[in-house]
């Protein structure tokens, strides 16, 4: 059997049982040490916040896709959503974490200095390089904030207005000159680094600089070497030489490699132009399909590459006149514990160490490779991680630094540590590896070891919370779940959350001044926050992740609104108006508090130009007049429910009814405050003009509520000589529910705020099962209505005559069209959103209509009675037909009969019901 680590490098860390290249248990943490990194609530820091340090990209929400909008639009099954199943897969994820693919913070440590500088794109359109340096105070108790003076950011235009998607920096390693006579001559400026802002068609070259008398009290600067601006394809990413600081290579979206010297471009701002290296792929589809170009980085010589693609990672080796190109690894070695169809490669970086070794990471995957072993990995972890897109590698010793305990002082200087992870998801994990264990020198062991340098997982791999002040307990964890499920479905979490945009750890020297101590050490992060925050957290090596923080966990978890939405830095050129619209109840209606809330509204006097206004008597009665022509303030001595049946004129819901049932029986009092005309209200002040309110007008011909033959209002804002002041009536202008809490108010509850008895949904249960019963007694119904059940009541006593009795025919019928009705196969599959309120419509029997003798020469619109299975209502403006108009009536009446001949369904409804044809 082959014991190689070859061999045992196939089976991954997390996707076997016993990973072969995994080191873990008792016998190895005495020697690796504590591995889980923990934040420190205690130690958590607000440093500065801006809404400069927030990207413009992501101040617009989420939109929905089409098909989405077509599948989330309507209540499947619907046409809707079959239509959105035809438009293929929708998922706008992708384009909303494009924003959030990168790190937006870089650092440069300034050399023989405690301080360091921090990058960021900032702008209107984050076009513009901005950066502000951080150093530790001097007695040594946090970090200071340097600045403009203003209180501003330092910033640098790159001269285009493309959005940096990217800034990497590159130090500078001094000979020991220059900075020493830099400290004495204050006119002369060092260079400290170099800095790369790559937007998606261009690339801008920056050198840093810092100037005069001290690098701890001067500001830094940043002078422009170039820029190279791609018409014909985007970039892909730049990146530096760690052999030579003034080389960099840019890759293009079409595998096209540039490699660019700032030494050869001159003076500053001069257009660079690149060389553009000579490679030829294994194919000329290389961009076709979904494949897609990651990045390039230099390996162990100045004159190889390495670069990544969506599915295969090449070497390119340019020391000689032609190009070599090698494959390293591919999508395809992955199979035995990945489905090849749909993995890819998502991100990669090399390890700074030696030149060979670089991280790779797919969909499932995380890989350890070395560009001397081709196609096969060193080491292999399931991550466990959704798209992840950003991974770098740090040393263990610059994450347990000033520790107090050496013991584990042979594994901080031999182990790395891995962290890969998504700041659109805000996961991040630890994944640390190193040498084997150290065996006595001079055993076999020993000498094994140094002969195959076996590389292997230390430990599990461990959470990073870059969060550092959220609680992770099991309560905490499904209380956020819970919230994000809450949300709309166009709204992402991410929109409402606070995340992390960008992170940076300190380095060892600096970190070392600061205050906090450590057993197994730790290290100082520095987070950029949606929220537009720079704060520092120390983080402690452990031994065990703690998923309970006290600090945080009795805090309420909520999500806020606008954390990525920022103002931008030119003035609005519109003027600014807003218009409240005061809805409290409305909300205390929906929240089922509306009695207590009109109750202590009623309690307090009223102030205001109503209580100088009252109604004329004249006014009085003129309105009373409308309301009883419109079907109010009938015979009061006949029942409400008789009133409300006598109204049914075209078919209506059973809940409809059972409104017009509380509309015909409150008192002419409230009707007046629901109904009026435009000469009693009073104009409202909106953008300091006086507007009057605007109402539907209530129709002529009696009918009580919903009034379905209205017309719209005959004014506009304001009265003119054109559009004269009108008395038509309208309304309502008081919803239901408001007044009958008010007749309720009138009729003894004259605390509503202490009243358990009244209720709004209970008063309509009780109004629909008096109209079902009456329903079930003067209709007649089809086999697929059913309205007797165990709630309805008795109204014998309420009424004078007996319906329902076998020798009285029924003037209504009771019907349950198909569309309504709720098949099996929908109560399987969970769309039980059937309502037997709306479901069952009522309608009255159209009388027998008897045909004119002899020959008419005009008709009135009655005529249409004769083809309509309902009561139809005419407007009196309506005049007599001619001779001509009863030829064109003949025509339709033949078309109609011979329409339900052949529509055997409709005859069934006429037969059932005894329509006379």
């Amino acid at each position: 059997m082959d014991f190689s680590s070859e061999w045992k490098s196939l089976f991954p860390v997390s996707a076997v049982l016993a990973a072969p290249l995994l080191l873990s248990g008792p016998s190895s943490k005495p020697i690796l040490g504590p591995l889980v990194f923990n934040p420190q609530p205690q130690s958590l820091n607000h440093i500065y916040s801006s809404p400069s340090l927030l990207p413009d990209s992501l101040s617009h929400p989420p939109h929905l896709s089409l098909p989405r909008f077509l599948e989330t639009s309507s209540v499947p099954p619907s046409t809707s959503s079959s239509v959105a199943s035809l438009l293929g897969p929708h998922s706008h994820q992708d384009d909303d974490a494009s924003h959030l693919l990168h790190n937006r913070l870089s650092f440069l440590q300034r050399p023989d200095s405690n301080s360091v500088i921090v990058f960021f794109p900032t702008g209107a359109n984050s076009e513009q390089v901005g950066f502000l340096v951080l150093s530790v105070k001097d007695s040594g108790s946090g970090l200071n904030v340097r600045v403009e003076n203003n209180g501003n950011l330092f910033t640098e235009k790159t001269g285009v207005e493309y959005r940096i998607l990217r800034i990497l920096v590159n130090p500078v390693v001094d000979s020991g000159l220059g900075f020493a006579n830099l400290a004495g001559n204050s006119n002369s400026s060092v260079t400290v680094g170099y800095l790369i802002a790559s937007t998606l068609y261009s690339v801008h070259w920056f050198a840093v600089k810092v100037k005069g008398g001290g690098l701890n009290s001067e500001r830094p600067s940043l002078v422009c070497l170039g820029g190279k601006v791609f018409k014909s394809c985007s970039v892909v990413c730049a990146c530096w030489s760690p052999h030579l600081p003034e080389e960099s290579v840019v890759l293009l979206e079409n595998g096209a490699l540039f490699l660019f010297d700032l030494e050869s471009n001159g003076s500053p701002s001069v257009r660079s132009r690149g060389t553009r290296l000579r490679v030829s792929w294994e194919d000329d589809s290389s961009t076709s399909g979904n494949r897609k170009w990651l990045g390039c980085e230099f390996s162990w010589h100045p004159r190889i590459l390495i670069v990544a693609r969506s599915d295969a990672v090449f070497l390119l080796d340019l020391r000689f006149d032609e190009c070599v190109v090698s494959c390293l690894v591919k999508v395809e070695m992955m199979s035995r514990y990945a489905s090849t169809e749909n993995e890819r490669f998502l991100t990669f970086t090399t390890v700074g160490s030696d030149g060979f070794h670089f991280v790779l990471a797919s969909d499932t995957l995380l890989l350890l490779c070395d560009v001397r072993k081709p196609t096969m990995p060193v080491l292999q972890w399931a991550h466990g991680l959704d798209k992840p897109c950003y991974v770098d590698v740090f040393r263990l010793s610059e994450l347990r630094s000033k520790s107090r305990n050496d013991t584990y002082r042979w594994a901080s200087e031999s182990g790395f540590c891995i962290i890969l992870g998504s700041f659109w998801n805000c996961n991040f994990r630890l994944f640390c590896y190193g040498p084997s264990l150290p065996a006595p020198r001079g055993t076999l062991g020993f000498e094994v070891s140094e002969l195959l340098k076996t590389i292997y997982a230390w430990e599990l791999p461990s959470d990073l919370l870059l969060l550092g002040h959220c609680c992770q307990c099991g309560s905490c964890l499904m209380r956020e779940e819970i919230l994000k499920d809450d949300l709309p479905e166009w709204i992402d979490w991410q929109q409402k959350k606070e995340i992390v945009l960008g992170f940076g750890i300190l380095c060892r020297g600096l970190s070392g001044l600061l205050p906090e101590l450590d057993e197994f050490g730790g290290f100082t992060l520095i987070r950029l926050l949606s929220s537009g925050k720079l704060e520092s957290q120390r983080y402690c090596a452990s031994w065990d992740s703690i998923k309970k923080y006290k600090e945080f966990h009795r805090g309420l978890l909520h999500f806020e609104d606008n954390f990525l939405c920022i103002q931008d830095d030119e003035e609005y050129r519109f003027t600014r108006r807003f218009k409240y619209v005061k809805l409290d109840n409305l909300s205390a209606y929906l929240n089922g508090n509306l009695t207590k809330v009109l109750g202590s509204k009623m309690k307090k006097p009223c102030k205001g130009p109503q209580e100088k206004e009252s109604f004329s008597p004249e006014c009085h009665e003129i309105l009373c007049g409308k309301l009883k022509a419109c079907g109010f303030g009938r015979l009061r001595s006949s029942p409400a429910v008789a009133v409300v049946f006598n109204d049914i004129s075209l078919p209506a819901s059973i809940h409809e009814v059972a409104l017009r049932r509380l509309w015909a029986g409150l008192p002419m009092e409230l009707l007046q405050l629901a109904f009026s005309n435009y000469s009693e209200f009073l104009e409202v002040l909106v953008d300091q003009k006086k507007v009057a309110l605007e109402f539907l007008v209530v129709p002529d011909l009696p009918q009580l509520p919903p009034f379905f033959q209205r017309r719209p209002s005959c004014r506009s804002n304001k009265w003119s000589q054109k559009v004269q002041r009108d008395d038509a009536l309208v309304g309502p202008v008081l919803p239901l529910p408001v007044l009958l809490t008010l007749h309720e108010y009138r009729n003894g509850y004259s605390d509503l705020e202490g009243a358990g008895e009244f209720s709004l949904e209970r008063e309509l249960s009780l109004r629909f099962d008096e109209v079902k019963q009456v329903a079930s007694e003067r209709a007649v119904s089809d086999s697929g209505c059913e309205l007797h059940d165990e709630c309805a009541v008795s109204l014998a006593d309420d009424r004078e005559e007996m319906w329902g009795s076998s020798e009285t025919p029924k003037p209504f019928y009771l019907y349950s069209p198909g569309a309504f009705k709720c098949s099996t196969m929908d109560h399987r599959k969970g769309n039980d959103f059937c309502d037997k309120k709306f479901d069952i419509l009522i309608s009255k029997l159209p009388e027998k209509k008897h045909a004119p003798h002899g020959k008419v020469e005009t008709a009135g619109p009655e005529m249409f009675d004769e083809l309509c299975s309902t009561e139809l209502r005419y407007d009196a403006c309506l005049k007599s037909f001619g001779a001509n108009e009863l030829k064109a009536y003949n025509i339709l009446k033949r078309q109609w009969s011979k329409w339900q001949d052949g529509f055997s369904l409709y005859r069934e409804f006429r037969s059932q019901f005894k329509f006379q044809k």
